[in-house]
């Protein structure tokens, strides 16, 4: 817990997976009008998609599409899933990268991380914004979050995740944790090979890098304006979109337009100067899906059957990891 804490503390965007919700591209997404509103959302159990098919001759990768958010009432099983599993060789984790100091050291970096999420210098919101940009913000806090004096002292970056988080959960959505535990013990169960491609790195200095960023600012207000307008025009889309992965109906999900918030609030943090400073943490998106892929490339000559997951996002991005593996040869074959 506290070789995670420090790291999470410093770079937000790895512990705030509310930014990251599965949409798809935007150009695909504009290409379409969206379809009337959904308000109920599905419950019971519900299968969610069908599987990706990647193939090199009889060798067969399985990928399973994850999404976020999801309806909150909703429990996930797919015969077709467990099937599959129940007979693959090895089970691929998504790609993704994590940052550590270590158990001692990280005890020592504890009073550095105190009000990591404050502003500095004391500013508030208000202070930090336009009159009109606050005044939105206002009305959807009053909403989602109610009484809260010491949020107005949260950076904006932590603002805005702290009210998309509180709007999923009373919109009834969640972040759809249960569907990969649920696939991970079903892993567990059959004692199938788990495979990580997660890079791992280290600070250079965190103590340094921890005071300097209590005392930098950020250029987050975009990731917060835009925030705001997801939670004002999207979460009907958001319920049609949850409703739809979980019925298996991608084709729905990709005719959905949607206010990206994510890439704004990433680019806040992987713009700021104490990232920049960070040699070890330059292109991790990049190096992150190029890791993966050669996970993936060696598990489809390893084994008869290999399973993966991967983030819908990614699965239906035109240069994604599924296009990039087809661009080398590889047979993709989207789910019936």
């Amino acid at each position: 817990m506290i070789k995670r804490f420090v790291p999470l503390a410093l770079f937000g965007f790895m512990a705030l997976p509310a930014w990251s919700q599965e949409a798809p591209p935007a150009a695909e997404a504009a290409a379409a009008p969206a379809p009337a509103p959904e308000k109920i959302l599905v419950v019971g159990q519900r299968p969610g998609p069908g599987l990706w098919k990647v193939s090199k001759g009889e060798h067969v990768l399985w990928v399973f599409a994850t999404y976020s958010p999801l309806p909150a009432k909703m429990e996930w099983r797919s015969q077709q899933v467990e099937a599959i599993l129940a007979q693959s060789q090895e089970y691929l984790l998504p790609p993704g990268w994590s940052a550590g100091v270590g158990l001692w050291r990280g005890l020592t970096l504890l009073p550095y991380a105190i009000g990591f999420k404050k502003s500095p210098d004391g500013a508030h919101l208000k202070d930090l914004m336009p009159p009109e940009v606050h005044a939105r913000w206002l009305a959807l806090k009053d909403k989602y979050i109610g009484e809260d004096d010491d949020i107005e002292r949260e950076r904006p970056v932590f603002a805005a995740d702290d009210l998309f988080s509180k709007a999923l959960r009373k919109s009834g959505l969640s972040k759809g944790y249960e569907v990969r535990q649920a696939i991970e013990a079903i892993v567990k169960k059959n004692k199938i090979k788990t495979t990580s491609s997660t890079i791992s790195v280290e600070f250079d200095d965190p103590a340094k890098s921890l005071k300097e960023f209590k005392k930098s600012s950020m250029d987050d207000i975009d990731c917060f304006s835009k925030t705001i307008d997801r939670l004002e025009t999207d979460l009907d889309a958001m319920r049609v979109r949850a409703n739809a992965w979980a019925k298996g109906d991608l084709d729905a999900i990709q005719k959905l337009s949607y206010a990206d918030s994510d890439a704004a609030c990433s680019a806040a943090f992987e713009s700021s100067s104490i990232v920049k400073g960070q040699a070890a943490f330059q292109d991790m998106r990049r190096r992150s899906r190029d890791a993966w892929l050669a996970v993936a490339e060696k598990a489809l000559t390893a084994n008869a059957s290999s399973f993966a997951l991967l983030p819908l996002k990614d699965v239906l991005d035109p240069q994604g990891s599924l296009a990039q593996l087809q661009a080398k040869g590889y047979v993709v074959e989207k789910p019936e």
